[in-house]
């Protein structure tokens, strides 16, 4: 019976689309560690806690004092790309009333001064959103770390013994965000 049902778990398995495979392979050895463990350890009962990552890199007062430090950051850029979009529209419809009166070479000159600025603008939108993530990751991920440590100091002390970050839905019952956000001040 054992070899019969590993044969049909492994030509599930090789049906699945590669990115699926692991994750049937983690329920199959998931459910074969609950078939094997000796019902007192199945009895005891686990203790389970939930954590929002995104609730934490939104909410908390580290999160809000980064994402105010890094807008603080990058305005006088933004406004700069503002501006330089503002000046390529001004033009563009500059160019559009004077175009039927304009010569074919005058006409050629300014499509290719639109072109130029339009790229320039496509080149420093895309380093400023580069250089933007860049530094949004760098505070973020000291967050993350802190989180991270909350959460462990947490499970440690309440004795939890699995903590799970994200999920598609949870019991609030054993959401712990709350808990985690005022360890990090709030």
């Amino acid at each position: 019976m054992k070899s019969e049902l590993v044969l049909k778990v492994s030509a599930l398995t090789r049906s699945l689309a590669r990115g699926q495979r692991a994750l049937a392979m983690a329920a199959v050895l998931g459910a074969a560690t609950l078939v094997t463990l000796p019902a007192p350890a199945q009895a005891q009962g686990t203790k389970v806690g939930f954590v929002s990552t995104e609730r934490i890199l939104r909410d908390s007062k580290p999160a809000k004092a980064a994402q105010a430090k890094i807008e603080a950051e990058f305005k006088r850029r933004d406004q700069e790309l503002q501006n330089l979009a503002n000046n390529l529209r001004n033009k563009a419809q500059q160019f559009d009333k004077d175009a039927p009166v304009l010569s074919e070479s005058d006409r050629i000159k300014r499509q290719r001064e639109l072109a130029d600025i339009d790229a320039d603008l496509q080149r420093k939108r895309r380093e400023f959103q580069e250089d933007f993530n860049r530094r949004r990751n760098e505070e973020f991920s000291s967050i993350v770390e802190k989180a991270d440590a909350a959460i462990k100091q947490i499970a440690d002390s309440q004795g939890y013994d699995l903590i799970i970050q994200d999920a598609v839905t949870v019991s609030p019952r054993v959401d712990i965000t709350d808990q985690v956000l005022q360890a990090l001040g709030g």
